[in-house]
């Protein structure tokens, strides 16, 4: 299948995971290989990778890519979400290491009739995992003006966000919005022309809202965070690059809480709600890619890394 992406913040991702030769580490969102790659050529025979992706057309990039390690190599399509239950099921009860890459793919976007991108037409898909029965089409031609206004709102961060929901709604009253070019055309003519000159995409953050409500995007992260950092053995790492704000917060939030989960009140003397650290963030600010990488891929420009290591008692 050919490259399938170029991969963000591979140098600073892999140096940050601190690899041991013989651990084992999970790649969570495994895309075509790129961060797993690297992971592969730093374990010994004795090393283990296990890479995770719902998509099927990533798990067969991946495959191919991952080949010459097949030995320590075992790929399971699924939701990340899923990883307790994949580890426990295959024998692992911890693991030295977890990335996650968050986001859609380049090949996803590149591949028009997936339905992830604006700039070509397809059908409104845009489900990472297309074994899901619902699809971007039952979003845009099914939520209430309030409930599309409220995704591209928070998930797209649109400033017109108001105008793009009420615009949608009346469009679909003629006929449903069945193309990623019905809903892109519907998009432009709620933003105003002296925006869509100046600004990028007039349709770029409502498609990213709507990718993010499809497929859960948040909500998974959100759920996930918890048994992840459980699953670590002493000293493992968990590396998480964001493209997102709400991604982020979740990730620096869900950190700090694990460095520092004691919630008894400031001016108690001692701790008495029993509840300890679990390990200690690395990242006290997120790993940033430099001005070279932003140059030789554009999908690097909002990427932000962070890291966890565990500490067991």
């Amino acid at each position: 299948m050919g490259l399938y992406h170029t991969s963000v913040l591979l140098r600073e991702t892999v140096e940050a995971l601190k690899i041991r030769p013989d651990g084992v580490y999970v790649d969570g969102t495994l895309g075509g290989g790129g961060h797993s790659y690297e992971i592969c050529k730093r374990l010994s025979q004795k090393g283990r990778l296990i890479g995770i992706d719902q998509d099927a057309a990533a798990i067969e990039a991946a495959s191919a890519r991952l080949g010459e390690f097949k030995n320590k190599v075992t790929l399971i399509r699924s939701n990340y979400c899923e990883m307790k239950k994949i580890l426990t099921d295959i024998g692992v009860t911890a693991v030295d290491g977890i990335l996650l890459d968050l986001g859609v793919s380049s090949h996803q976007l590149d591949t028009a009739d997936r339905g992830f991108t604006y700039r070509e037409d397809a059908p409104l898909d845009m489900r990472m995992d297309q074994r899901q029965a619902r699809t971007a089409k039952d979003i845009v031609n099914g939520y209430s003006e309030m409930e599309l206004y409220r995704i591209i709102r928070d998930y797209g961060e649109d400033r017109f966000a108001k105008n793009i929901a009420k615009h949608i709604v009346q469009a679909r009253q003629e006929k449903p919005l069945c193309t990623t070019g019905e809903l892109v055309e519907v998009i432009k003519a709620a933003v105003p022309a002296k925006i869509r000159a100046v600004g990028g995409h007039p349709a770029k953050k409502t498609f990213q809202a709507i990718r993010i409500e499809l497929n859960n995007e948040l909500g998974v992260l959100q759920d996930s965070l918890d048994d992840m950092i459980e699953l670590l053995d002493n000293g493992g790492r968990i590396c998480i690059i964001t493209f997102h704000s709400l991604e982020d917060r979740i990730v620096k939030n869900g950190f700090r809480e694990k460095e520092n989960p004691c919630t008894c009140p400031k001016d108690f003397p001692v701790c008495v709600c029993g509840k300890h650290p679990l390990g200690r963030v690395i990242t006290r600010k997120p790993i940033l890619p430099g001005e070279e990488e932003i140059e030789a891929n554009s999908r690097a420009k909002s990427a932000k890394l962070r890291v966890f290591e565990r500490e067991r008692e």
